[in-house]
Order: C-alpha cells, then sequence, then structure tokens
C-alpha cells in the first residue's frame, strides 16, 4: 500500500509531528460516537444528543443532562488502542510535539503522552460552579441526580458543551503547534465541526496527512490521505 509507505518514510524523516484527532480515534476503544443514535437512544432519552449536550439544556434540565451524561458519556472501563499508544511512543521518541484532540476521554494521557490539548475539556475533571473546588469522575458516578459540591454549589464537567466557547489558551496553542508542525497527521475524524476543523488552515506545510475511515470535506487540501481504520493503520507504523 504505497498511501502507507508514503506516511512511514514521512513519521521517519520528521521529528516535528502534530496529530489531531477526533471521535474515529476513540470509537476503537469501544468508546460510541454519540452523533450516531442507536435504537436505544430513541427509546431512553426525549432529545436528540445535540440538544441535551447544550449549555441552554445543562442550564434548563441538569437533571436530565446528567441522566444522559452518566449513562453515555462516561466509558471508564476503554481502554488505549493501537493510534493513542503509537502517538505517546512518537512523542518519546522526540518525533512528536503534541496531540491536539476534540476527546474528552482522557486515553491520550492513559497511553502516556504528555502534551495533549484537549480541545473539548475532559470528563475526568469536574468543579464547582460557585466555589472552583475540583471533583474527580468517580464522584460524578457515585453521585445521584444533579451532583452537590460540600459549598450547595452544582458540580459541572470540565466538557466544552454545545453553544459553549473553546478554551482560548488551549485554541492558541493548538494553533501554534499545528502552523509550525513539519507532519501534520489528522485522523479519526469527520472534520464537520467548527472551529475545530478550521485549525488546519494554520498549517502552511506540505505534509497534510488525513487518516480516516470516509472522506471528509477537507480531501481536496491533504497531501496524503491513508483510508481505514487508524488503529489498524497506527500499528503497521514503526
Amino acid at each position: 500500500m504505497e498511501h502507507l509507505e508514503q506516511l512511514r518514510k514521512w513519521v521517519k524523516e520528521s521529528n516535528n509531528i502534530v496529530f489531531f484527532g477526533g471521535a474515529g480515534v476513540s470509537t476503537e476503544s469501544g468508546i460510541p460516537d454519540f452523533r450516531s443514535v442507536d435504537g436505544l437512544y430513541h427509546q431512553q432519552y426525549d432529545y436528540p444528543p445535540e440538544t441535551i449536550l447544550s449549555h441552554t439544556f445543562y442550564r434548563k434540565k441538569t437533571d436530565e443532562f446528567y441522566r444522559f451524561y452518566r449513562a453515555k458519556m462516561l466509558c471508564l472501563d476503554a481502554k488505549p488502542n493501537a493510534a493513542h499508544l503509537k502517538l505517546a511512543q512518537w512523542e518519546q521518541e522526540g518525533k512528536l510535539k503534541a496531540v491536539i484532540t476534540q476527546n474528552i476521554d482522557g486515553l491520550h494521557q492513559a497511553a502516556g503522552s504528555r502534551v495533549v490539548l484537549e480541545l473539548h475539556g475532559s470528563v475526568l475533571r469536574n468543579y464547582c460552579e460557585q466555589c472552583g473546588t475540583f471533583y474527580d469522575v468517580e464522584y460524578i458516578v457515585n453521585s445521584e441526580g444533579v451532583p452537590a459540591c460540600t459549598c450547595g454549589g452544582s458540580i459541572k464537567p470540565d466538557v466544552v458543551l454545545y453553544e459553549e466557547g473553546l478554551n482560548q489558551k488551549t485554541l492558541a496553542d493548538a494553533v501554534r503547534y499545528i502552523s509550525e508542525a513539519d507532519v501534520l497527521i489528522v485522523g479519526g475524524t469527520s472534520l464537520a465541526v467548527y472551529p475545530a476543523a478550521g485549525l488546519l488552515d494554520y498549517y502552511t506545510g506540505n505534509k497534510l496527512v488525513l487518516v480516516n475511515k470516509t472522506p471528509t470535506p477537507r480531501d481536496s487540501i491533504a497531501d496524503l490521505i491513508v483510508q481505514g481504520s487508524i488503529g489498524e493503520i497506527f500499528s503497521q507504523l514503526d
């Protein structure tokens, strides 16, 4: 497969790789992409996931938000897959500078990656909206209804909901890493969610690699397209 050979060559020759990934990186660890709504979902919830995971819904129907959130968004038994592990290996070898992810599951860190920019936050972090006290994910799992802080305030996941803005520092750091990258590998994302998908526009190099099972709206600007399962493809790289 010549595309894979080309990717292998670029990875081997570079010590300034940046990876930008989406839901497809986590689905191979068994974490469902909530956009692909299953039949069970329709029986259990009266609203589509995009509505439930919005700032407005969180404010108006916090109980219902948490019912969905605990059932669908906390996949704490998931383990890193071949893609997560390969990225951590490249970082350790000094080849990869950063992982930029749209995922909120913490699997890149679990695999050993240290420089991880979480555009949409993480389910592993939660904070009291009143006093700012930090709570881990186990506290959320073991609480009922709307989790409450010892001060009486409500606890909110450190996750960027629909209608909420991205963290500006995380975004600025992502722009810097991408603009300075030699090789930019984009994997497991449909490149349909903005502003995240717009980050590709900051890349000025000539080694933009798209790794995805299906075509994306940005295929025309890629220097190399490798179609298939990201875990399988990464497991074949050095």
